[in-house]
């Protein structure tokens, strides 16, 4: 149905996914043994040269060839010392030039490199089978398999396969991963559904629509597919730098020769103008900024991430399951009876619900247990799929279910004598569950979508760290996403979004400027995570799909580790650029020794090298830093 995705991490070892920082730091090992233990000072600059060539070249023709598209990056000053060393027998100088810029990118690839895994995840969690009607019975089919028109069994926890059309049972489907709706919904037959959906009620039986290849679910695989592949490549911290440093050595090592008259002169500049501040220090700042964001559940696992999440001015936030819990919350518990307090109402409500796993259910008891309200044990339980559950407490018939269950089942009870959910509570995302015993309603319990704790505190600390614009990207209904913005102090609301829309503004907010910071957790937005500049997942109960598709995953369920992650990424930029104008500073003033004549390369070389130090170093301050 899909093409294959990425192919895996690799898992060989350093030495082999690395080998030429070995093979200068061997080279230079071994010459050095050579020289000062067995003192032959010519089989050691033999040993330097040969090891310069078999590292040296490799380094030389990679940059040619990204020279020859027109990339001029940071390693061009490089292979043009290593060339150079070559040329004028300075081996040692060449060899430390190799193990330094090989090293770097070697530190660069382990900081950063790791290929995507987003369209891989998504095959995963597509379904893989069906079961069909055939004749009288069901057969399960491969997905691929299925045709419109044909009827289809969906069981319960099962994803809907393709988008189809219910038949005779009413569906209950959680659809809070692609839609953002926080509450499972019912369906009645005859009501079309997308694919994608959880089945959270009983088995229900479906006419399909179209093919899965022609499904919602394959839409969103297409989108994150098409929004990685149109997502421009980062320019990376160094090679910015190396726009202007790259003709300006170029310029200096000219003058040397000139002045001096020997291509020693325009060697040693090469030498001590070798980028390697830009080459090492950005490295190592982002590992040492990934390590503590790993400290603080923050995993950063792509390129340029940490770089460009400390360069956002934009943040979009999803809704459901990123400012809120995503879980439905018993938030009001109301008796209905005078004589009936509501901790009562509560202990009967969770003693039948205790044996159900509806989503309500569960936070019905999660709020007994949250309240230390006891509970009894229930028999003769009986579940109505997606509408409540009946059983008997303490001799007590005990209903909790929906507004309709109880006036189907209570015939003695018009519905209209029930209290409407607008009277149990104001505001948006509510659900209200009825609570009944021997035939008469006692209470009733009111549902709610909570804010997270901390959210409030996200619009002004991002604020404080330069973010300009805050937005709600969500597929939700304008009433709750505004209801919730307002609470979060968010100023701009986008709702009913489809997975495309989420992506098409995403874009837009970057055409209108800067990096774009996007955070959510569900299906329908794992296309606009790639999309963004940086992906932010929460990871901890979000979906595979916006986990994998993400920049950068929140392994746990705090929406307040953003700002963090930003506030990280800026101090790793200033330590990284402190380093970088070190260097270069360093660099710059080592040139002008070496254009008139006073630095040899070799020296040149081990000079560059006590600079690489300090600005490692330097770079290590991000590990140690504490993020406000």
């Amino acid at each position: 149905m899909f093409s294959a995705g990425p192919t895996a991490p690799d898992r060989r070892p350093y030495v082999v996914r690395y080998p030429l920082p070995f093979v200068a730091g061997a080279g230079l090992g071994s010459g050095a043994v050579v020289i000062y233990l067995l003192h032959r000072a010519a089989l050691g600059d033999l040993v330097w040269l040969g090891f310069l060539f078999a590292g040296g070249l490799p380094l030389v023709y990679r940059t040619g060839r990204r020279a020859l598209r027109g990339e001029y990056a940071s390693d061009l000053i490089a292979a043009l010392a290593i060339v150079g060393a070559l040329l004028l027998d300075q081996a040692f100088a060449g060899l430390v030039i190799v193990l330094m810029q090989s090293g770097g990118e070697a530190l660069d690839s382990y900081a950063f490199h790791r290929a995507s895994a987003s369209l891989r995840a998504l095959l995963d969690r597509a379904p893989r089978s069906t079961h069909r009607r055939e004749g009288d019975s069901w057969r399960e089919v491969p997905v691929e398999a299925v045709r419109p028109g044909d009827r289809l069994l969906v069981r319960p926890g099962e994803l809907v396969p393709v988008d189809g059309t219910i038949r005779q049972e009413t569906a209950l489907l959680d659809e809070s991963a692609v839609t953002g709706e926080p509450f499972p919904r019912r369906h009645p037959p005859g009501e079309d559904v997308a694919s994608g959906v959880v089945n959270v009620g009983g088995a229900f039986e479906l006419e399909a629509l179209r093919p899965a290849a022609e499904s919602q679910y394959a839409r969103i695989v297409e989108l994150v597919r098409g929004a990685q592949e149109r997502k421009p490549p980062i320019q990376r911290l160094a090679d910015r730098y190396a726009t202007w440093f790259t003709p300006l050595t170029l310029l200096v090592a000219a003058l040397g020769w000139a002045i001096t008259a020997t291509p020693e002169s325009a060697l040693a500049v090469l030498v001590v103008a070798t980028p390697c501040p830009l080459i090492i220090a950005t490295p190592i700042a982002i590992i040492g900024a990934v390590n503590r964001a790993a400290d603080r559940g923050i995993v950063v696992k792509t390129g340029g991430a940490i770089e460009e999440i400390g360069r956002a001015r934009t943040v979009l936030f999803d809704k459901t399951g990123t400012l809120t819990s995503g879980t439905p919350e018993a938030e009001e518990v109301t008796s209905l009876n005078p004589g009936i307090p509501p901790v009562r109402v509560l202990s009967w409500a969770a003693a039948v619900e205790q044996a159900s796993s509806h989503p309500l259910a569960e936070a019905v008891v999660r709020r007994a247990v949250a309240d230390g309200v006891p509970r009894s044990a229930a028999s003769a339980v009986e579940e109505f799929a997606g509408s409540g559950v009946r059983g008997r407490v303490e001799g007590h018939v005990v209903m909790v279910g929906s507004r309709r269950l109880i006036a189907e089942m209570i015939p003695a009870l018009a519905a209209e004598t029930l209290p409407r959910p607008a009277e149990a509570a104001s505001g948006p995302a509510r659900l209200v569950a009825y609570v009944a015993v021997d035939g008469a309603v006692v209470g009733r319990i009111v549902f709610a979508d909570r804010l997270r704790p901390g959210a409030t505190t996200l619009v002004p600390r991002l604020f404080d760290l330069g973010v300009r614009r805050v937005g709600l990207l969500t597929g939700d209904s304008l009433a709750n996403a505004t209801a919730i913005a307002r609470q979060a102090g968010i100023p701009s609301v986008h709702a009913e979004l489809r997975p495309e829309e989420k992506v098409a503004l995403v874009r837009q907010y970057r055409e209108q400027g800067g990096r774009v910071v996007m955070v959510g957790d569900g299906i329908n937005d794992a296309a606009a995570l790639a999309a963004a500049s940086v992906g932010v997942a929460m990871g901890a109960r979000g979906a595979g799909i916006s986990t994998e598709a993400a920049d950068i995953v929140l392994l746990v369920d705090d929406v307040t580790r953003v700002p963090e992650a930003v506030a990280l990424g800026q101090r790793m930029l200033r330590i990284a650029r402190q380093g970088i104008w070190f260097g270069l500073g360093a660099s710059i003033l080592l040139m002008g020794l070496a254009a008139l004549g006073h630095v040899l390369p070799a020296i040149g070389a081990v000079l560059q090298e006590a600079v690489d130090v300090s600005v490692i170093l330097n770079a290590l301050r991000v590990r140690g830093s504490l993020v406000p």
